[in-house]
């Protein structure tokens, strides 16, 4: 799995970023719904395959899951990134310390704001912008920024000094989005540009346009203004056949018949 440099922070990942947020309800996402052990097992098959970038977040129950994945294999050979869904300077003081705490490690290569859904956040949200700048200061956080879940809140980050990092919705179908591809594509164009780092996700819109997973994948690896993909997988069959594809794509490795499972139906849930 080859590496990528987010943006202008420094920070390098694998292309493939192993997300443990699909389909997360009031006990956890899907991969943690896997049970403990079983999520630990799949998350460090993952790295062995190459996948060397981490996505979490306080919503989806799955610290502790990455905790063990980081005694396994080290702090040094992964890429992290979490997400506080604090709202007010309080709750992010109180939140940070926290999540080095449950992640047992004392950098966090990305905090992201999670869930932006209005166009106005950066004036809403300086608050807790202040104290990631803070923190980020202080060397404790890499790189900071937001996933977005609302085109005005997209428009936004693309714009806002303050971000380093946006996570955004993009899938050549339109589903699970927030605007049409193209609309979406223009706005990351613009972030690029920038020397944000652009992560894509819901390139599957989270299970329907999994039976066409290549195409899926193609589409999004094509665009200039994306750097990395980050993929909610929940078997070994998932991290096979993406990566493979990945590989691929990247010439690392001949073509391959690896296939995924057909598409499990979307469950209602806090989005990613």
């Amino acid at each position: 799995m080859h590496r990528v440099e987010l943006g202008s922070t420094g920070i390098e990942g694998s292309y493939l970023t192993f997300g443990t947020g699909s389909t997360t309800r009031s006990e956890g996402s899907a991969q943690v719904r896997l049970g403990f052990e079983a999520c630990v097992e799949l998350l460090q098959y993952g790295v062995e395959q190459g996948i060397r970038s981490i996505d979490t977040a306080d919503g989806y129950k799955s610290h502790a899951h990455v905790a063990e994945v980081i005694k396994t294999f080290g702090v040094d050979a992964l890429t992290l990134t979490t997400k506080t869904g604090a709202r007010d300077a309080e709750k992010a003081k109180a939140d940070i310390p926290r999540f080095l705490d449950e992640l047992g490690v004392e950098h966090i290569d990305v905090l992201l704001m999670h869930y932006m859904t209005e166009r106005d956040w950066p004036t809403t949200q300086a608050p807790v912008m202040d104290v990631l700048s803070e923190y980020k200061e202080r060397g404790v956080i890499g790189a900071v920024g937001v996933s977005c879940h609302d085109f005005g809140a997209l428009e936004s980050a693309a714009s806002e000094e303050w971000v380093d990092v946006i996570l955004a919705r993009i899938n050549h179908d339109g589903a699970e989005m927030d605007g049409s591809p193209a609309d979406i594509t223009t706005v990351l164009q613009r972030a690029h540009a920038a020397d944000k780092a652009v992560c894509g996700m819901k390139i599957f819109a989270e299970g329907p346009l999994a039976s066409d997973y290549r195409g899926a994948i193609r589409f999004a690896y094509e665009l200039d203004c994306v750097d990395a993909l980050t993929i909610g997988m929940e078997s070994v069959a998932d991290v096979d056949a993406n990566v493979a594809y990945i590989d691929e794509l990247h010439s690392a490795t001949p073509p391959t018949a690896a296939t995924l499972p057909r598409p499990r139906p979307t469950a209602d849930g806090a989005p990613a």
